[in-house]
């Protein structure tokens, strides 16, 4: 397999050389600060024991035998074929960095960057001609050797090449790839997490929950479902007739709230027929009882050990 580099030994540096050398390939972890990668390398060595005592790294020894350290940023990108930049959530810094790591990398190499929001338009500007070629976006979910989802995000620029090379590193790594279109700030994972986090603190304002019981309303019921499926398939399967019938039944009620919060987003005709289609090439409505027993037998198994961690928590 061919090597990887992480430019950056934070805590989401670590993680992705944890993802990356698990899987096979070589990880080089550059930092320019000496007490940085010795903080990462002791990280390394934890987390790593972590995962080997719940079954989830086989040889840690192995794994970690995979990842180097280094302050020479040249040294780290030769020969790879992408280089994970890690670096704080500021633009010049991002900027900088890949200009300088690029000296160096193959002519092939991508170019990913963790940023949790910042559009990879900004930070290809004023890059050399052909490097914004390579850029894109690889946010993950933190951390990643545990939450497998990442999105992908291109620029205008970015090559049809530079977004599959990534793709199949990532998958390969085992991580779950979604491609995040138009570049919106915050992409989807924080988005979603955005509008949750949003009402939550409206609800503790109103006085109408404590925030112990809204995280308890995610603990012991959407987070529950969620683990398994997503909130177009929760309605979906929480409605006979499925997402067009949920929509009919309870779109008014959600437009009243959304305006309640000054947001005026409506579930257009247009806009569910899009999304039942795509429900409906997912899942045919004859197969609609048989995905709901999946999904009642799914919490069934895992109410159990739900149930030990609350009671250890």
């Amino acid at each position: 397999m061919e090597p990887v580099a992480v430019a950056g030994a934070g805590s989401i540096g670590v993680a992705f050389a944890i993802v990356f050398a698990r899987a096979g390939h070589a990880v080089r972890v550059w930092d320019p600060f000496p007490d940085a990668l010795e903080r990462a390398h002791g990280e390394l060595s934890d987390r790593l024991d972590q995962l080997s005592v719940h079954g989830l790294v086989e040889n840690p020894n192995a794994v970690s035998a995979r990842v180097t350290f280094t302050r020479d940023l040249a040294e780290a990108v030769a020969g790879v074929a992408l280089v994970q930049e890690c670096a704080p959530e500021r633009v010049d810094l991002k900027q900088d960095l890949i200009r300088r790591a690029a000296q160096n990398a193959p002519d092939r190499a991508v170019f990913a960057s963790s940023s949790s929001a910042i559009r990879p338009s900004l930070i290809t500007a004023d890059l050399p001609e052909g490097l914004p070629d390579r850029i894109l976006v690889g946010h993950p979910g933190n951390p990643p050797y545990l939450i497998p989802v990442i999105e992908l995000v291109p620029s205008s620029n970015t090559a049809t090449w530079a977004v599959e090379r990534a793709r199949a590193i990532y998958t390969g790594a085992g991580l779950r790839p979604i491609t995040v279109n138009h570049e919106p700030e915050g992409f989807v994972f924080n988005r979603l997490q955005g509008a949750v986090l949003r009402e939550a603190y409206c609800l503790v304002r109103d006085g109408v929950a404590t925030v112990d019981e809204i995280d308890e309303v995610v603990r012991s019921g959407l987070g529950r479902r969620w683990s398994l499926i997503g909130p177009f398939e929760t309605v979906d399967l929480n409605t006979r007739g499925g997402l067009e019938s949920h929509a009919e039944k309870m779109g008014p009620a959600y437009a009243r709230m959304g305006a309640e919060r000054g947001q005026d987003d409506p579930w257009t005709p247009e806009l569910v027929s899009t999304a039942v289609r795509q429900r409906r090439t997912l899942l045919p409505l004859d197969r609609w009882e048989e995905r709901v027993r999946w999904r009642d037998e799914q919490l069934m198994r895992l109410t159990p050990l739900w149930e030990d961690i609350r009671a250890t928590s």
